[in-house]
């Protein structure tokens, strides 16, 4: 997956004229940051070069989770009207708003973002963009743990939030996040066991205040998945040159883990089934990790079953069989 044209271009020009070695420190002190201090309330990105850093990897990272995560809602909305205004909580340089105004009709945008460094480059890249919608969005400083979000927007968004909350945040911060949503709450976080464990403690308070899971579960019944397994799909994204350098690799693209949770004030039809993990393929057989209404089981599909061995061949982990 690759980033909108404009944005990579926009993120070309502001990397213009910066030394590379400043960037590569700047990404190694995020980098130490995120994997160290998240989870603890603190502040993990202030300056201006560390925003850029951030842009370069991370972006398409996020924008190829929320668009993966989205286009998966899509395909069960169909023709669904879910609403046009977007608010963006915790939207750091912007990259989720871009991936949602790519599939959905979004007419108005706000963005919430702590830090200044990411409000001031993600309207720098949102104004080099020929979509008046983008170009228009409202960037607001807000902190979600101190702050009520003041209006309703039809979709609320939140990539990457929870899991640099501290636990005992969390839930109060998903409360928030729900009061503020009038039909559809988007939440990604790494496809990580955390991760993954943060979603699903958030699903079950969000079930209780009357929301509807859309995707990913085709149920609303308690999450079959626990101990050591958990819940999460990939995306994969490109890399260029420089992302390459700063990520201290040499593959031209990266495969980012995320889970993810939307649910709805409506209800809509959810998926039948989702395929957990990628296909095991053997001969005259395929072997599927499934979730249903009867929980996390494998099933085995053969020849002799016609279409539904047809499917299986061609099936990715997070689609429906």
């Amino acid at each position: 997956m690759e980033l909108p044209i404009e944005l990579k271009i926009a993120i070309d020009n502001r990397t213009a004229g910066i030394k590379q070695k400043q960037l590569l420190a700047a990404s190694q002190d995020l980098s130490d940051r995120y994997r160290n201090e998240s989870g603890q309330g603190k502040r993990l990105l202030t300056t201006d070069i560390e925003a850029v850093a951030y842009s370069l990897v991370r972006m398409p990272a996020t924008y190829g989770a929320v668009y993966t995560a989205i286009e998966y809602a899509n395909r069960l909305l169909e023709n669904e009207d879910i609403g046009s205004t977007l608010i963006d909580v915790g939207a750091g340089t912007g990259a989720g708003t871009w991936a949602a105004c790519e599939q959905l009709q979004i007419k108005h945008i706000t963005c919430l973002e702590k830090e200044n460094a990411m409000i001031k480059l993600g309207q720098q890249y949102m104004n080099e963009s020929s979509n008046e919608v983008l170009r228009n969005a409202q960037w607001k400083s807000f902190d979600l743990l101190s702050g009520n979000i003041v209006k309703k927007a039809d979709i609320v968004l939140a990539s990457y939030v929870l899991n640099e909350l501290r636990d005992d945040d969390r839930l109060a911060c998903v409360k928030k996040l729900w009061n503020a949503t009038n039909k559809m709450l988007v939440l990604v976080e790494p496809g990580t066991p955390v991760g993954y464990n943060q979603l699903r403690l958030a699903r079950t308070e969000l079930i209780k205040y009357g929301a509807h899971v859309l995707a990913p579960c085709p149920h609303e019944n308690q999450c079959p998945i626990e101990g050591d397994d958990w819940c999460h799909f990939t995306v994969r994204v490109s890399r260029t040159k420089l992302h390459r350098l700063l990520k201290q690799a040499q593959a031209p693209y990266e495969d980012e883990k995320f889970s993810y949770l939307i649910v709805t004030r409506d209800e809509f039809s959810r998926a039948k089934n989702r395929v957990l993990r990628h296909p095991i393929i053997e001969p005259g057989k395929i072997s599927l990790q499934i979730c249903d209404e009867r929980g996390k089981n494998t099933y085995v599909y053969r020849k002799k079953d016609g279409q539904v061995f047809k499917k299986a061949r061609k099936i990715k982990c997070g689609e429906e069989l």
